[in-house]
């Protein structure tokens, strides 16, 4: 919220999901959340008081342009077509708005700890995930000026029942990218091999970038 200044700014979040991030901007700012996925949605709805929500798609947003001061993706980035959607936060942008997107390092998949296990989703999160300089050129492209970035390391550890959980349940998108072979192989290593805990590191990319006043 810091990087973005969004605090007490009419905001839009692109892509809000199940309403996470949002009910955190609820409150703190004049919050907006549209998504594609009406289930997302609705999900959402019962877990954000104060904010509004709209079916839509970050391709196409449903608002009239320069109506919102700031927009936030917040791991959103890497799922749409980004040219498309960073013309379209621009559009809805008022003049000196600003975008603020937060989504994975690339060096956060260097040492993934699925990668162990999965090991071909290193070069399918790569492929997903935008890097700083990717984003350096496209938002100028859209029409931002003074691409600016922040990296955050954020720590945590995992117990081997909720690791598994997780797993079991294909808690990322990731796993739609792997093979049915290279998911069963990797969750019957994990299942015999995980340690009681396991200790991680999350590398956070958090860009943020000005609507030009042209």
């Amino acid at each position: 919220m810091r990087e973005g200044d969004l605090t007490g700014r009419r905001v839009l979040e692109v892509g809000c999901g199940t309403g996470r991030f949002l009910a955190a901007l609820a409150g703190r700012a004049k919050a907006w959340g549209v998504d594609p996925s009406p289930e997302m949605l609705e999900v959402a709805r019962g877990r954000v008081r104060g904010a509004g929500l709209k079916l839509g798609s970050a391709e196409e947003l449903p608002f009239k342009d320069g109506w919102f001061e700031r927009a936030a993706m917040w791991l959103v980035v890497h799922l749409v077509e980004r040219p498309r959607a960073f013309a379209e936060s621009h559009r809805v942008l008022t003049p000196g708005g600003r975008l603020a997107i937060a989504t994975f390092d690339p060096s956060y998949f260097d040492d993934f700890w699925l990668n162990h296990y999965f090991p071909s989703m290193k070069e399918a999160d790569l492929a997903r995930f935008p890097s700083a300089g990717d984003l350096e050129s496209e938002l100028p492209a859209a029409g931002f000026e003074a691409p600016r970035f922040v990296r955050l390391t954020q720590r945590g550890r995992l117990a081997r029942e909720d690791a598994l959980e997780r797993l079991r349940g294909k808690h990322i998108g990731t796993f739609d990218l792997i093979s049915d072979e290279e998911y069963a192989a990797g969750l019957g290593r994990a299942e015999s091999e995980l340690p009681r805990l396991t200790d991680y590191s999350v590398e956070w990319l958090i860009a943020s970038a000005v609507r030009s006043t042209v």
